[in-house]
């Protein structure tokens, strides 16, 4: 073990984030009533320029009115690269309400672009006595963000969450693909003469947990943009749960059952994880440092894995 001790992520479910445009006002109930961990309410790409005013005040009127029980409420600010950042901040701290949780930052490319954002909320903060310390989120969407992602997840003691965009990174990336996530059709390995494909978001979501986990942030998979597919969700959400990711987007109320489905720890991944913890108690107490489980050699490594299992269990259960 380094010396340097990995940090603790925040201790809240983030098993799906479900998004809604801040210009669709008839929706903030159904979100409010749903099974999402975390709300998203969307000021950028969902929300045609002409309607950003009004979605920005929709949404600071929502954060007084809506009753948002135990969700974590986030909003999304749109782009440093657009005019209309700097008001999102200032309205959303001087006008909402306490109950805003967390402000997501999207097209994050550097550190720099949390210390613009970090700068002007922690004066809003001051200046107007808030008594709740707003959280980030961030969205890796650039080649820039993927090259900097471990400075980005360093870049604020506010950052708790950092997701992949994957449209916007691969047109960044200059990927041959207009899809949302999911495999690629063009994206495999040829062995005896039979296609296999690959994922070509691996990568990019390994370094995200890396990053983010040696910072003590939560890694979040984006969104998958055929909400026809079910069982193409599942895939993808299984792959980014065994990198280490903790949740995902829906981005369409039928996916936040299929995200719940796969970040929560099923009872057959519960038996296991404390029939292995009980394996070793025994182990120790015999003076040995591993034991056989199954068939197969399990040791002090072997319980770290399984209280990970336990501790995702026990917090979203609590």
């Amino acid at each position: 073990m380094s010396f340097r001790l990995q940090p603790p992520s925040p201790a809240r479910p983030n098993r799906c984030q479900l998004f809604g445009p801040g210009s669709r006002t008839a929706l903030f109930e159904k979100m409010a009533a749903s099974d999402a961990d975390v709300i998203n309410l969307d000021l950028e790409d969902s929300v045609a320029p002409s309607d950003k005013d009004a979605a920005r005040a929709n949404v600071i009127q929502a954060t007084h009115e809506v009753d948002w029980g135990n969700k974590y409420l986030s909003v999304r600010i749109n782009g440093l690269d657009t005019p209309y950042w700097y008001r999102d901040v200032v309205d959303l701290l001087e006008q909402s309400s306490e109950r805003l949780d967390q402000i997501m930052i999207p097209k994050v490319g550097c550190a720099g672009d949390i210390y613009a954002v970090d700068a002007l909320v922690t004066a809003i903060e001051a200046a107007k006595g808030r008594s709740k310390r707003v959280s980030f989120e961030v969205i890796i969407e650039s080649a820039a963000g993927i090259a900097h992602a471990e400075e980005i997840a360093a870049a604020s003691p506010r950052m708790q969450a950092m997701s992949l965009g994957a449209a916007d990174f691969a047109a960044s990336m200059g990927m041959q693909t207009t899809g949302i996530g999911g495999t690629q059709e063009n994206y495999y390995m040829l062995q005896g003469g039979e296609q296999h494909w690959s994922d070509p978001w691996h990568w990019a979501q390994a370094k995200i947990v890396a990053a983010a986990r040696t910072h003590g942030v939560l890694p979040v998979d984006g969104p998958f943009g055929d909400f026809s597919d079910d069982e193409g969700y599942r895939a993808q959400a299984r792959r980014s749960a065994v990198l280490g990711m903790v949740g995902k987007w829906a981005i369409h109320p039928k996916q936040i059952a299929l995200a719940n489905e796969v970040f929560t720890p099923s009872e057959a991944q519960i038996t296991e994880a404390r029939e292995i913890l009980a394996a070793m108690e025994d182990a120790k107490a015999k003076g040995e440092g591993a034991t056989v489980y199954k068939g197969r050699l399990v040791d002090i490594a072997s319980i770290k894995q399984a209280e990970v299992i336990v501790a995702q269990f026990e917090m979203i259960n609590a």
